[in-house]
């Protein structure tokens, strides 16, 4: 019964909720129009805290180890490209290599030019050796037939008048001499007789050799020796003759790729030595200022070892550093920056984005920092202050 009751008191709240409502609404009367909500308010500047940098920094190292011999730098010094900053031991020694390296390159350059030089002289000149080898092959052949052949009696007969008239002119000599003979050592005729009894001594000792060869039988010693010439002889000649065809033909190429490989190694040599010496040397990449130095003047440094940095500190930016990933989807290159920096409150600066990041930096929170150059640099400004800033986005 109770739960019927509910039901009916259900019902009669329904029609009243119609009636009331039909009533509400009066014959004529407009359905009011809903308002529009507000648009959200959007803001036309992306802000982010930044830190100042340098257009250009380094942090330098040597690629060798040694002990700094001369250090050139102080910190806050400026410095211009290519200016020396430091250099280690071993200079004199490397230098000395060098040479010794231009020397060797030099000699093999010179070794090769030979190859080429003159081959007309050196054609001339083995084809003398040709003709001097076969005189030789002559007078060795002809050895060998004598050694081998017996005298006959006309050659002996012959030596033998020619000895008895060498034998005669000596005695001739001899006595034309012996007036003269105690006089100075200086008097132009006893110089001139003692030359003639001289030469006349020679004459007849050569007479006398010629007649007892020919006498004389062969031993199998004379035999070996005149054959052993023979053969060197031939083998001059063969010599001779090769190099006469190669001379013929131009240099020999493996002569020539030996010399050119001689001066890719000489060269080699000189290059790792010049290299060697300039790694002695560190030098400014660019001009700046040395803003860092971890080195002293007698210290050992390892290979990799950062010394010093170099920065150009008249060129300075402002690169963000928690820009995160929504406001830098509404940043754009060219975008006008308001730059204010927390150790300068009364200055403000106008700049323009000129690099947004393509990749998040590494850390906490997904940021991309954006490059921002400055219209004017401040005369305060410092490398590493806190900068804040207002960029102007569409």
């Amino acid at each position: 019964m109770k739960t019927r009751k509910i039901h009916l008191w259900m019902i009669w709240g329904a029609v009243l909720g119609l009636i009331l409502t039909s009533c509400s609404v009066l014959p004529g009367q407009a359905t009011p129009t809903p308002q529009p909500e507000p648009l959200e308010e959007f803001n036309p500047v992306v802000s982010a805290t930044g830190v100042v940098v340098p257009l250009q920094w380094a942090r330098l190292s040597l690629p060798g180890s040694g002990v700094v011999e001369e250090l050139a730098v102080s910190e806050d010094e400026a410095v211009e490209a290519g200016q020396m900053l430091i250099r280690l031991q071993g200079k004199e020694q490397l230098e000395a290599a060098i040479a010794a390296a231009r020397y060797e390159l030099a000699a093999a350059e010179h070794a090769l030019e030979k190859l080429y030089e003159d081959p007309e002289l050196m054609v001339a000149g083995s084809n003398q050796a040709i003709v001097d080898a076969r005189l030789a092959i002559r007078d060795a052949e002809r050895r060998v037939r004598n050694l081998n052949t017996p005298s006959s009696e006309a050659n002996i007969e012959q030596a033998m008048a020619t000895m008895i008239m060498a034998k005669d002119k000596l005695d001739k000599a001899k006595e034309d001499y012996e007036p003269y003979e105690n006089k100075p050592e200086d008097n132009l005729t006893r110089a001139g007789l003692l030359n003639k009894k001289a030469k006349a001594k020679q004459d007849y000792d050569a007479a006398v050799r010629r007649l007892n060869n020919l006498k004389g039988s062969a031993n199998d010693l004379d035999i070996a020796e005149a054959e052993a010439n023979l053969m060197l002889a031939e083998a001059q000649l063969a010599i001779a003759e090769r190099d006469y065809q190669m001379y013929q033909a131009g240099p020999d190429p493996a002569e020539v790729a030996l010399a050119e490989e001689r001066i890719a190694n000489s060269e080699e040599q000189l290059k790792a030595s010049i290299a060697a010496l300039d790694d002695q040397f560190l030098q400014a990449p660019f001009a700046g200022m040395v803003s860092e130095l971890g080195v002293h003047a007698n210290e050992w440094i390892a290979p990799g070892q950062p010394v010093l940095t170099v920065a150009d500190l008249d060129h300075l930016r402002v690169e963000t550093t928690d820009l995160n990933e929504i406001d830098v989807a509404r940043v754009e290159v060219g975008d006008k920056v308001t730059v204010t920096f927390d150790a300068l409150p009364d200055t403000v600066v106008e700049g323009i984005v000129v690099r947004i990041a393509s990749k998040a930096d590494e850390g906490a929170g997904v940021n991309y920092p954006v490059v921002i150059e400055l219209a004017d640099i401040p005369e305060n400004l410092r490398w590493g202050m806190t900068a804040f800033v207002d960029i102007q986005v569409d």
